[in-house]
């Protein structure tokens, strides 16, 4: 089962070691898709893995319209994300896979490191496992799922509507809320994402941009998730 490894990419330095981590994933049947949108810098960066990736180049639209253009060009059965600042464990894709096919999952997210510029861990971030209703509550709070974690279907991504391109910031926390209307998202415990945190990261540069759309999705998904529980209790 091929595992499609979509990798967004704007003017970011870490680009090349993004894609080397995704280039060494012990399981094999991957395919990695770098969606540069519309990149003015560090583009040279990508050029020595070019006859090994997927390489799209578009004009600039932001990380959801990236994400799409990469899932509209892959032919695999899953898709994993992968920022252009961060990377896999070596065994990412591999223990990811087995643990949902163990369990009949379609989606799915784990535990992540913390690094920062030099790639010196910096800590461990752990979520729990928890049932569909609890997990939806936490949604409502604050998204605690990190995107470069999740492995989903590209089929359930397709049917639940794609990456929200109107949004800017926060198009991953919309989309977790969304997907949890068609499924439960699994939790595995283990760290198997080296999240990158530096000054020019999104979240530090935009806090007021993402805020302001979280409490947008925030109010759109808490009428969902009324309804939803309202319609399974009759």
């Amino acid at each position: 089962m091929k595992v499609s490894i979509i990798i967004p990419f704007y003017n970011c330095a870490y680009i090349d070691q993004a894609i080397k981590s995704a280039l060494r994933q012990t399981y094999k049947d991957i395919e990695v898709i770098v969606v540069d949108d519309g990149s003015t810098q560090y583009v040279e960066k990508i050029q020595p893995f070019k006859n090994r990736i997927k390489y799209i180049r578009k004009s600039n639209g932001g990380t959801a319209s990236a994400l799409n253009a990469g899932i509209r060009a892959a032919t695999g059965k899953y898709f994993a994300w992968l920022s252009s600042d961060d990377m896999f464990v070596e065994s990412k894709i591999a223990r990811q896979l087995a643990y949902m096919n163990s369990i009949g999952s379609n989606l799915s997210y784990t535990a992540f490191t913390t690094i920062d510029h030099q790639n010196k861990v910096v800590n461990e971030i752990h979520s729990r496992k928890m049932n569909k209703k609890t997990f939806q509550n936490l949604l409502l709070k604050a998204c605690p799922v990190n995107g470069c974690t999740v492995m989903a279907e590209i089929d359930l991504i397709k049917k639940a509507g794609w990456f929200d391109e109107t949004l800017k910031y926060t198009q991953d926390y919309e989309m977790w809320c969304r997907l949890s209307l068609y499924t439960k998202m699994h939790y595995l415990d283990e760290v198997l994402v080296l999240y990158r945190v530096h000054p020019k990261m999104g979240s530090a540069k935009h806090g007021a941009g993402m805020m302001k759309e979280s409490q947008y999705i925030q109010r759109k998904y808490q009428k969902y998730f009324k309804m939803e529980n309202k319609y399974k209790r009759h």
